[in-house]
C-alpha cells in the first residue's frame, strides 16, 4: 500500500505539472462544471439554517451534506429571489427524491465554495466511488505478507575450525618455577622497630633501578593469528532462605572508667608529663588563632554576591523540583489557575478544568454532572496525594484567598457564580508533615498497628462551599478574573470610595466577556437595601440542619448574594461594549491614616457578624485611585474608571466611557500584572506580542515585543528582581527575559513540557530558594526552583530599570512630537505641491534675455566692489 500510494503521489504530482503548462482555454475546459451539479454559494444565515457552516458541519475530509428537498422548497416560498437556491428553482422541483446532496468545494474546483448534484446518479456516484483500487491494493498487500516467527538455536556442528583453535592454543613447554620464601622462627612475634635514617650515608642503603632499552623486548610484530570461539555461559543457581522465629533481644552498654587508683598514676606517670610539655607550645598558639580568627569560617559562602560578575554562577537555568499530577482527578482535564497558600508554606493550589470545547461541552452534560470540578491543594510533603479538595459548582477559572483571612477563598466559575470557601477547619491537615495520611504527628500514628489504620485519615476530605450567588444575578458568561478589594477603604453603590471600619478585605472585584465588571460585599446586607418581603421571610424562618458540615459564617449569601455594583464598559468610538478578560487595580490605592490603621490590626473578625454600613455615615477618600487597566477579548487595553456618573435629566447612573484605549495585541490579552517594584509599571501579555506600560504615559506601550513564532499564553513578574520577568508560550516554554541584559530579545528560552502553558507563580520561600510554579494544559503542575542569577538582585538594580524605563518614556514621547512634526511637514509640502500646480506656468526666456539679465548682475557687482574698494582705502587713483 505504501508503494501504490508514493506512486500515485507521484503520478499526481505529474498530473499538477502538466496542469502548470496547459493554456487558458484548457483550463476553462478543466473548470466547466458538469451538467449534473451547480456550483453556488452560500451565506452564512443559509449555511445556519440547513446546518452546513462551512469547515464546522462540512470539511473537506467529510465534505457531503444531505439536504431535505423539502426545506429548501419552503426557503425559496419563504425568502423568495433572496434564498440562495432561487437561481435552480426549477432543478430542485424536477428532483425526484426526498434528500439532494450539497457538496463542499473547499478547493473552488468549479469556482464557488458549494454545488448542488441536480440528479440521482451523479449522487450515488458520489456517495459510492468504485472500489477497484482498494481491492487491487489489498491484494498486493496480502501477497507481499510474511510470516515472522522466533528463530530456534541450532547445535553446533564443528566443521575443521576446533582442529585451528588447538594449534593457536599456547600450551606450556616445560614445568613451571616454583619459588619458596621463608622467615627464621623465632623472629615472629618479635617487637618492630621503625626509625629515620639517612639513605645516603648507608652503605646499600638504596638501589637504583635505572631505565634501559633491552632488544629482546622490541621486536616489531609482523603478522598475528588468532582465533576465537563463542559459546553460550550458562549458570544455574538456587537460594533457599531459612525463616526464624523473630525473638525480641536488647543490649546494655555500661561506661567503662578507671578507678581512682588508676587516674592518679596515669597523672603522674612520666609519659603524661613529656607530652603535655611537647604539644604546650603548639596548643597555647592554637589557643591563640582560635581568639585571632574563626578558623571554621567559610570564606567562599561569605562572599559578597553584589560583587560577583554578572552571570558569574555557573547555574542559569530553571531546575525541576517538584512536580503534581493526579492520576484521577487531573486525568483529560487542564489546570485553569494557580496560587500559592500565603500563610501556610510548600503548599499550593490548583484549579482543574475539564478539556473541553463549548460543543463537547453540551453533549457531555450529562457526564460532568457526575464529575464534581475541584480545586486540589498540593504539599510538598506528599506529592502523590493532594491535601484537600474543594468542591465547585461548575468549573472555576480564577479563585483568590482572603488578604485578612488565608481560610477565606473566593473564586469564579464558568457560569458566572462567584463561589466562598471557608477552610479554617483543615489548616491543621494543611501544616501537618503527614505522607498519604491525615495531619496528626508521627508519633502518634506509629502506635497503630498496620492493616488496622482509620480509613477516614487516609482519605482526602472533600469540603463544600459555604455560599454561592444566583445565577440570574451574576455574570452572564464565565467568570476570567477575580480579586479582593484592599481592607484600607471600600466602594459603595455609587462607586466613589469610602473608609473602612472594618479593617478587613469585605469586597471582592469579577469580570467575565459579559461586557461589565462587577463589585461583590461578603458582609450582611443593609437592613435598609433588603425588601419587607425577604426581611419577613428571614425572620420566620428556622435554623435548618447542616448535612454538608459546612460554616454558618456566610449562610447569608448562599444563592442570595447579588453585586453591589455592576461597571460597564462602553466603547469610546462606536456603539457597543468591550468585552474584559483581565484586569488590574492599584496595590496602595490609599495613603490616609484609616488605612494605617486599619493595616496594624491583626484580629480577625466574624464575617457574619459585619454588616454593610450606609455611605451616607462613612467619610468619603479623595486620595484613592478609581482608575484600572482592563484587557478585552479582541486584544484591546482600555483604560477606565469604575466612578458612576449621574444622568442630569433621569437622575440614573451609568458608567463613563474608558478615557483610552490601545489596540496593541493580536489576539485576547490573558495576563495584565502590575510590576512587585513599581506601582506604576504594568506588564500585558496576549496574542503573539507582549508589552510594557507606564501609568500616566497615555502614547501608548513603553516597551513592544516583535512577534513570537508561538503564541504567549501567560506572563508573571519576578518576586525579587525588578527587570526579570516570564513569558509562558503555547509550545511549553518559558522565555526568561533580563531587561539588564537584553532588551531586544529573552535571556534564555527553555522548554518546561510538550503542552500549553496556562499559569505562572512565582514565590520566594527563603533568600537562597526561590521557585516558580508553572501548570500546563495536560494538567501537571510543575515546580521549578529559579537559578542564583534570576533571583539575586545586583547593586542598585531597582535604580538602573527605573532610569531604564524612563529614557523609553522620554523616547516614546519624543518619536511622538517627531511623527506630529513630520505630519505637519508633510501637510505643508502636500500644500506647496497644490499651489505650485495652480499656479499659471511662467513662459521660458530666450538665450538673449538671459544674457542680458546676467550682464546686469555682472555690472551690478563691479559697482559693489568698487564701492566697497574705495571704503577700504586700496582704491587706486
Amino acid at each position: 500500500m505504501a508503494s501504490k500510494t508514493q506512486k500515485s503521489s507521484a503520478s499526481n504530482k505529474g498530473k499538477d505539472k502538466k496542469n502548470d503548462a496547459v493554456s487558458p482555454t484548457e483550463s476553462l475546459a478543466e473548470t466547466a462544471h458538469p451538467d449534473d451539479i451547480f456550483p453556488m454559494v452560500l451565506t452564512s444565515a443559509t449555511q445556519e439554517l440547513f446546518e452546513c457552516r462551512a469547515d464546522e458541519d462540512v470539511t473537506g475530509d467529510s465534505p457531503y451534506k444531505l439536504l431535505r428537498k423539502e426545506a429548501i422548497v419552503v426557503d425559496m416560498r419563504t425568502r423568495a429571489a433572496v434564498s440562495d437556491f432561487s437561481p435552480i428553482k426549477q432543478g430542485v422541483l424536477d428532483y425526484p427524491e426526498d434528500e439532494m446532496l450539497l457538496v463542499f468545494d473547499r478547493d473552488f474546483t468549479y469556482g464557488q465554495s458549494f454545488y448542488l448534484v441536480l440528479t440521482v446518479e451523479a449522487k450515488e456516484r458520489l456517495l459510492r466511488p468504485p472500489e477497484l483500487e482498494t481491492e487491487e491494493a489489498e491484494e498486493d498487500d496480502s501477497e507481499d505478507f510474511t510470516i515472522q516467527t522466533t528463530p530456534v538455536p541450532q547445535p553446533w556442528v564443528p566443521l575443521g575450525s576446533d582442529r585451528e583453535i588447538e594449534d593457536e592454543t599456547f600450551t606450556d613447554s616445560r614445568p613451571r618455577l616454583k619459588y619458596k620464601i621463608s622467615r627464621i622462627r623465632r623472629e615472629f612475634g618479635a617487637p618492630v622497630i621503625f626509625s629515620d635514617r639517612n639513605a645516603v650515608e648507608t652503605k646499600d642503603g638504596f638501589m637504583e633501578c635505572a631505565s634501559y632499552q633491552d632488544k629482546s623486548f622490541s621486536l616489531k610484530e609482523m603478522e598475528r593469528s588468532g582465533g576465537t570461539q563463542a559459546i553460550p555461559d550458562v549458570i544455574s543457581a538456587s537460594t533457599q532462605t531459612q525463616w526464624t522465629y523473630p525473638k525480641n533481644m536488647c543490649t546494655q552498654y555500661e561506661p567503662r572508667e578507671f578507678s581512682e587508683e588508676d587516674k592518679e598514676n596515669c597523672l603522674q606517670s612520666e609519659n603524661l608529663k613529656n607530652f603535655v610539655k611537647s604539644v604546650a607550645v603548639r596548643f597555647e598558639l592554637a589557643i591563640q588563632q582560635n581568639e585571632i580568627m574563626d578558623v571554621f569560617f567559610d570564606d567562599w559562602a561569605a562572599l559578597s554576591e553584589d560583587d560577583a560578575a554578572f552571570g558569574g554562577k555557573a547555574d542559569t537555568h530553571l531546575k525541576e523540583y517538584q512536580s503534581f499530577t493526579d492520576l484521577h482527578h487531573s486525568k483529560e482535564r487542564t489546570i485553569s489557575h494557580i496560587n500559592w497558600h500565603p500563610s501556610i508554606p510548600g503548599v499550593i493550589v490548583a484549579a482543574v478544568t475539564e478539556r473541553l470545547s463549548f460543543e463537547e461541552r453540551i453533549c457531555g452534560s450529562s457526564k460532568l454532572v457526575l464529575n464534581p470540578s475541584l480545586i486540589l491543594f498540593w504539599s510538598f510533603s506528599d506529592p502523590i496525594n493532594p491535601q484537600l479538595m474543594l468542591e465547585c459548582p461548575d468549573d472555576v477559572f480564577s479563585f483568590e484567598f482572603c488578604p485578612s483571612d488565608p481560610n477565606i477563598i473566593v473564586g469564579g466559575c464558568m457560569n458566572g457564580q462567584v463561589v466562598l470557601w471557608e477552610i479554617s477547619a483543615h489548616v491543621d491537615r494543611l501544616q501537618g508533615t503527614r505522607g498519604g495520611g491525615g495531619g496528626k504527628s508521627m508519633s502518634t500514628n506509629t502506635t497503630v498497628l498496620q492493616g488496622f489504620e482509620d480509613k477516614l485519615e487516609s482519605e482526602t476530605p472533600v469540603v463544600r462551599y459555604c455560599a454561592v450567588s444566583g445565577i440570574d444575578a451574576g455574570h452572564k458568561a464565565p467568570i476570567t478574573d477575580i480579586q479582593w478589594l484592599p481592607e484600607g477603604f471600600e466602594v459603595p453603590r455609587t462607586g466613589v470610595p469610602v473608609e473602612n471600619k472594618a479593617g478587613t478585605c469585605v469586597q471582592v472585584v469579577t469580570c467575565a466577556p459579559d461586557c461589565c465588571v462587577m463589585f461583590w460585599d461578603i458582609r450582611v446586607p443593609w437592613a435598609g437595601t433588603q425588601p419587607q418581603g425577604e426581611k419577613k421571610q428571614r425572620a420566620e424562618e428556622r435554623p435548618l440542619d447542616n448535612p454538608h458540615g459546612v460554616p454558618n459564617m456566610f449562610k447569608h449569601l448562599d444563592l442570595a448574594w447579588k453585586p453591589l455594583m455592576k461597571v460597564s464598559l462602553p466603547k469610546i468610538d462606536s456603539s457597543g461594549e468591550y468585552s474584559p478578560i483581565k484586569f488590574c487595580l492599584r496595590h496602595n490605592t490609599s495613603d490616609s491614616q484609616v488605612a494605617t490603621v486599619n493595616a496594624e490590626r491583626t484580629d480577625i473578625p466574624d464575617y457574619s457578624l459585619l454588616r454593610v454600613p450606609s455611605a451616607k455615615h462613612l467619610k468619603p477618600l479623595e486620595d484613592v485611585c478609581t482608575k484600572f487597566y482592563v484587557g478585552t477579548e479582541d486584544g484591546e487595553l482600555i483604560y477606565t474608571d469604575w466612578k458612576m456618573e449621574k444622568d442630569n435629566d433621569s437622575g440614573r447612573l451609568f458608567s463613563p466611557k474608558p478615557s483610552h484605549r490601545y489596540i496593541i495585541h493580536d489576539g485576547l490579552v490573558n495576563t495584565v500584572r502590575r510590576s512587585p517594584f513599581f506601582e506604576d509599571i504594568i506588564l500585558t501579555v496576549g496574542g503573539w506580542t507582549f508589552a510594557i506600560w507606564k501609568e500616566g504615559v497615555m502614547v501608548g506601550p513603553i516597551i513592544l515585543s516583535h512577534c513570537s513564532q508561538t503564541r504567549c499564553t501567560k506572563g508573571c513578574w519576578s518576586g525579587s528582581r525588578p527587570g526579570v520577568f516570564f513569558i509562558g508560550k503555547e509550545d511549553g516554554s518559558i522565555e526568561v527575559w533580563d531587561l539588564l541584559e537584553k532588551t531586544h530579545e529573552p535571556s534564555q528560552v527553555q522548554n518546561i513540557t510538550t503542552a500549553q502553558i496556562t499559569s505562572i507563580k512565582p514565590w520566594i520561600i527563603s533568600s537562597k530558594q526561590h521557585l516558580l510554579a508553572v501548570s500546563d494544559h495536560l494538567g501537571t503542575l510543575h515546580i521549578l526552583e529559579i537559578p542564583w542569577t534570576l533571583r539575586s538582585p545586583s547593586s542598585n538594580e531597582k535604580q538602573s530599570i527605573s532610569k531604564y524605563l524612563d529614557k523609553e518614556v522620554e523616547r516614546l514621547i519624543y518619536f511622538e512630537k517627531r511623527q506630529e512634526v513630520r505630519a505637519k511637514e508633510k501637510r505643508d509640502a502636500e500644500a506647496e505641491e497644490l499651489r505650485r500646480r495652480t499656479q499659471p506656468v511662467a513662459q521660458e526666456k530666450s538665450l538673449e534675455q538671459m544674457e542680458e539679465e546676467a550682464q546686469k548682475e555682472y555690472e551690478a557687482y563691479l559697482a559693489t566692489e568698487k564701492v566697497i574698494v574705495a571704503d577700504m582705502g586700496l582704491a587706486e587713483d
